[in-house]
């Protein structure tokens, strides 16, 4: 190859010319690659060849840029036996009244038109929504602190509905961008035989009858019923009020009470304020709550917890409260914040502290709370039981 081939612009010109402008090349400048538009050099990931400074960043700075750029990907649910289950019937979790409506004035064949005719219709929120949602903040913070822990809550859709409107379901739950996995359509069926399958620590519905089943079973359950004002709660906290007796603790003192009066009940309560109360139906719940709790104290994180438990009850601190404090101790428990109301009304309490639920076993508190703005929930556990029962809508096969 000739020596004038690197040059070719200088291919017959004359030998002083071609030395002189050889020299004036060398010199030139090389030119500089056009400027990188700004649109394409955001998505140029850190690290790479060719960008200032790449040569001292580190390989996981790149990775970790596609990483953002793929799809984000649900979290995996947790293995039943790990988790704190709380299964939801479909009317708890959100609002179906015009549905009810339908299938109780037209039939079943109806309902089920309208639901497929409305399936990308999103339902509205329910009462236990709110609750829904400040469990899964809660485990959004758990997943953080603890990657690999399946101590979470896991939401179960529980309900007797048919299986076509569980597409309905389905793209509710997208829709709120809901995690709920695991879901229980009977068609018609009761559910309450699945509950123990899914180890279910908490039944919320709407169907008292079929809370009234659960408790039977001896799971934890509820009616849930939504305020007659909206009252925000946060979203960042998950807070759950309990009553003591009949809910937490059994229906012993509540049965003196009815049988002998409040004057024997002090006296009882005085005598026996070193023997803690036998367990209530609510217990094993306050139980799994605390235990979260305890993860976010082993952090440091007891004043930042994501979970409040309340004690609101209408004993009287002075005559009856210690039996209640020192049962919870006997039980290794403990609820952030202890309300002895002296049988006063709950619900201008409830109204400040602003639970996500409250429950308790009578429906005259039960109704003051909602009244006041507060999502409340029954539980028919106890003597009280006999002497008044919630009232609740007319059920039908596909309520809940």
């Amino acid at each position: 190859m000739s020596r004038w081939a690197e040059t070719p612009e200088l291919h017959g010109m004359p030998y002083k010319a071609r030395s002189a402008d050889r020299q004036r090349l060398r010199e030139r400048p090389v030119r500089a690659d056009p400027p990188v538009p700004r649109s394409r050099r955001a998505m140029e990931p850190p690290g790479t060849a060719g960008a200032p400074g790449a040569a001292g960043r580190p390989w996981e700075e790149a990775k970790a840029f596609y990483d953002n750029l793929a799809p984000k990907k649900k979290p995996k649910s947790p293995k039943p036996e790990n988790a704190i289950t709380i299964a939801v019937s479909s009317r708890a979790l959100f609002r179906m009244e015009e549905e009810q409506k339908i299938y109780s004035e037209q039939g079943v064949e109806a309902y089920v038109k309208y639901q497929l005719d409305h399936e990308n219709e999103p339902f509205l929120p329910g009462a236990a929504f709110p609750f829904v949602k400040a469990l899964e903040a809660v485990n959004t913070q758990l997943r953080e602190l603890y990657p690999d822990s399946e101590e979470l809550f896991d939401i179960v859709l529980m309900t007797n509905n048919h299986a076509q409107v569980g597409v309905r379901l389905i793209n509710s739950i997208n829709h709120y961008d809901l995690f709920i996995e695991r879901f229980c359509m009977t068609g018609g069926n009761s559910p309450i035989c699945y509950l123990k399958a899914y180890h279910t620590n908490l039944y919320l519905s709407s169907d008292a009858e079929k809370v009234s089943g659960a408790i039977e079973e001896g799971i934890a359950a509820a009616t849930i019923f939504s305020p007659s004002k909206d009252l925000e709660v946060s979203e960042n906290q998950l807070r759950v009020a309990f009553d003591g007796d009949a809910v937490l603790f059994s229906d012993e003192s509540e049965q003196i009470v009815k049988a002998h009066g409040l004057d024997m009940f002090f006296e009882h309560e005085k005598a026996h304020e070193n023997k803690p109360l036998a367990q209530g139906p609510l217990k094993g719940f306050l139980e799994a709550l605390g235990k979260l709790q305890k993860k976010f104290y082993s952090k440091g994180l007891r004043m930042e917890c994501p979970i409040r438990t309340y004690l609101v009850t209408a004993r009287s601190a002075a005559s009856s409260g210690a039996r209640a404090l020192k049962t919870l101790r006997s039980w290794g428990l403990e609820t952030d914040e202890a309300l002895f109301l002296a049988g006063a009304p709950k619900g201008p309490l409830l109204k400040k502290i602003r639970p996500h639920i409250f429950f308790d076993d009578q429906m005259f508190h039960v109704e003051g709370a909602k009244e006041m703005g507060t999502i409340a929930a029954h539980v028919p556990y106890g003597i009280a039981q006999k002497h008044k029962q919630p009232v609740q809508e007319k059920q039908t096969p596909n309520s809940k």
